[in-house]
């Protein structure tokens, strides 16, 4: 008799919460097998292609789901930040100081550089996406005054990223749209002024969800963008690479979140088909044969929306972050995996 897990029908907090933590870990590894294969160049040219496609898709209508319709532009800009960002489980403050003039900050650590990661990032990668996000908002709310003005970066050894949305007395060419003012410094933190979404509106569930989809979708977009500045076969190779690596280095990590086991077939069967279901995917297993487990996964979050060569590639590298991850127990085992429209048909086998 078949099985099936249902995400809607089983609470999946853990398995949610080690999605995310699995797809965060890939996107650092990216950024580092990418920074130290291709170059700081490659990464700034990158980071700014994938922080303006992130902006052009979600900034206006998640602008309005937040709210901030009626604030003035750069009070809601800084607030935006503040919001979506903390919705995705990265620390932002807001520090307001008058309705031309308010500030974000970011602070440690850094989700975009967790860990040691900050290390091996190059400065290009801020520069990217302020030109790629943060310079652009006034376009996208067609106020052509409306900059943003750093204060503070990361890489180069300064307090963190920090600086202000500031609606300026005239209207600004491209190049005044970022600026940089070292000599400032934010005014003082107050709890009281910080945003926060609507309680009755997001639960534990919904907030782990969109810390996880936060997550998928800078490496949906990031391998969309990549292949605009390096050969898509290069970007393969380092994302395939990249993946396994994370999913070697993140088993034994996101086993213990979800309560799995370091066993033998049974137990990786089971590691993955959790995991799988913390996509929010629904998995089914066929009857158990003595040498081999089977299922199907159906729905793929991962590459949903997607077509064509973007697709293709993304799932590509997917694969192999699970196949890492099916290497690192002391059993090792082997899937195969064939493919449909919209499904997967995993058959796992101990090596």
């Amino acid at each position: 008799m078949q099985s099936s897990i249902q995400s809607s029908a089983q609470p999946l907090i853990d398995p949610i919460r080690a999605q995310a933590h699995l797809h965060h870990a890939w996107f650092l590894g990216l950024q580092l097998m990418i920074a130290s294969r291709e170059g700081p160049d490659v990464m700034g040219d990158w980071m700014f292609r994938l922080f303006r496609r992130q902006h052009e898709e979600k900034f206006l209508s998640s602008f309005r789901k937040l709210g901030l319709d009626g604030l003035p532009d750069a009070v809601a800009c800084a607030r935006y930040h503040v919001l979506s960002n903390n919705i995705g489980g990265v620390g932002v403050e807001f520090m307001p100081e008058h309705d031309r003039k308010a500030w974000v900050r970011f602070r440690y650590p850094r989700w975009m550089y967790h860990g040691p990661t900050i290390c091996g990032i190059p400065v290009e990668v801020s520069r990217g996406f302020l030109r790629g996000w943060y310079a652009h908002n006034g376009v996208s709310l067609n106020n052509p005054r409306l900059g943003f003005v750093c204060v503070s970066e990361d890489m180069t050894g300064e307090f963190g990223l920090c600086g202000y949305f500031r609606e300026f007395d005239h209207e600004l060419s491209d190049a005044e749209r970022l600026q940089f003012a070292r000599d400032e410094t934010p005014p003082p933190f107050d709890a009281a002024s910080q945003p926060a979404p609507p309680p009755d509106e997001w639960s534990v569930e919904r907030l782990e969800k969109a810390n996880r989809n936060y997550a998928l979708e800078y490496l949906r977009n990031g391998f969309a963008t990549l292949v605009d500045v390096i050969d898509r076969e290069r970007v393969r190779d380092h994302g395939r690479r990249a993946a396994r690596l994370i999913g070697l280095q993140y088993f034994a990590e996101t086993a213990a979140m979800i309560g799995a086991e370091d066993g033998g077939l049974d137990a990786a069967s089971d590691y993955l088909m959790r995991m799988l279901g913390g996509m929010g995917d629904e998995i089914v297993a066929a009857p158990d044969r003595q040498d081999q487990r089977t299922f199907t996964q159906r729905g793929l979050r991962v590459v949903r929306g997607l077509d064509g060569d973007t697709r293709t590639l993304l799932l590509d590298c997917w694969l192999d972050l699970w196949r890492g991850a099916l290497d690192a127990p002391r059993a090792r085992v082997a899937a195969e995996i064939d493919r449909g429209t919209d499904e997967l048909v995993w058959t796992l086998r101990l090596r």
